[in-house]
């Protein structure tokens, strides 16, 4: 038992070391992401809300909204410290962008650590996707159908008001293992119910209430497709429990071919299992810690880490198929 340990040992502390000296967090190529992509997305939500036309209204809000859901990967380095890592940039910023749409960021913020804990160990990861043969055999004939079509409801039917009500549910299921769980709730409760007001108040008095609806409509439908999308291709199928927690969060994730353009957008998630065995690293330099790791998987004969096709390939491919634990 003790030589079978050694190595498994020696090839963590190798991986750690290499990767070290990247886990210093740069806040001005973190906050420049932020603003940048903030700052179209409202360049865009100004142009929506000064067309004279509908067409002109729902297109502008659909550019908005793609933009808002790359606007709010953000919050996920928020999550981990790592955009900034200015502590009080990264722990109020992330709400003013997360509540205006209903999405409840302390919850999320504290249930995403118990994700990174749990991934392909425990199935009571409160982001886990995949479905388990016995739940299916137990569900009901409806559930059954969903799981079958998964892919597309959550895509395009459940979207983004799929994934509030599943961060709640999970928050209210775990908060007896989680005691913070039930104070970021009440918190996220709270502000999310002040900021929606607030702007409800004030379409209200311009007399574009109807208006304001439709646009948080359009943005959530765009939202809720990107951000289903990654959540279910970051692991979707690769559920398994390695040596240690950190080979297993290397092997139990999936990491996509993508120009670094779309990396940038996505905070490096597409060097997912970097991501998940190092999280301390910033998005700018996963690329480089996912060479370094590859190097001293090869030199310790351990299977090189895979990448799949872009998003939009992969999506396509998992949502034609079905696959349980």
């Amino acid at each position: 038992m003790k030589t079978s340990a050694a190595p498994s040992y020696a090839l963590s502390q190798d991986l750690r070391a290499a990767v070290t000296d990247l886990e210093q967090v740069n806040p001005w190529v973190g906050l420049w992401r932020f603003v940048s992509i903030g700052t179209l997305f409202l360049s865009f939500v100004v142009l929506a809300w000064s067309s004279s036309t509908l067409v002109g209204f729902i297109g502008f809000s659909a550019i908005a909204g793609l933009l808002y859901a790359f606007w709010l990967v953000c919050t996920h380095d928020t999550t981990h410290q790592t955009l900034t890592g200015w502590r009080w940039f990264d722990t109020w910023m992330p709400r003013l962008v997360a509540y205006p749409m209903l999405w409840p960021y302390g919850t999320y913020a504290r249930l995403h650590r118990l994700h990174h804990a749990w991934n392909g160990i425990d199935l009571r990861d409160p982001e886990r996707v995949q479905w388990t043969v016995a739940e299916y055999r137990q569900a009901q004939p409806w559930q059954q159908w969903y799981v079958r079509h998964q892919w597309s409801m959550d895509l395009f039917v459940l979207g983004g008001l799929g994934l509030i009500a599943k961060t709640v549910y999970q928050g209210l299921r775990l908060r007896r293992q989680v005691p913070d769980l039930g104070r970021s709730l009440l918190l996220d409760g709270v502000g999310i119910l002040a900021m929606q007001s607030g702007f409800a108040i004030v379409a209200i008095l311009q007399g574009r209430f109807i208006d304001y609806l439709l646009f948080w409509l359009v943005l959530e439908r765009i939202i809720g497709a990107v951000q289903q999308a990654r959540d279910h291709l970051e692991h979707y199928a690769l559920w398994k429990t390695e040596k240690n927690h950190q080979m297993t969060q290397l092997y139990a994730c999936r990491n996509l071919t993508t120009s670094s353009f779309v990396n940038w957008l996505m905070g490096g998630l597409p060097d997912h299992a970097i991501h998940h065995a190092f999280p301390g690293i910033p998005f700018n330099h996963l690329p480089e810690a996912f060479r370094r790791t590859q190097a001293v998987l090869e030199r310790h004969q351990r299977p090189l880490l895979v990448r799949d096709r872009g998003y939009l390939r992969e999506t396509l491919h998992f949502s034609s198929q079905i696959q349980l634990i």
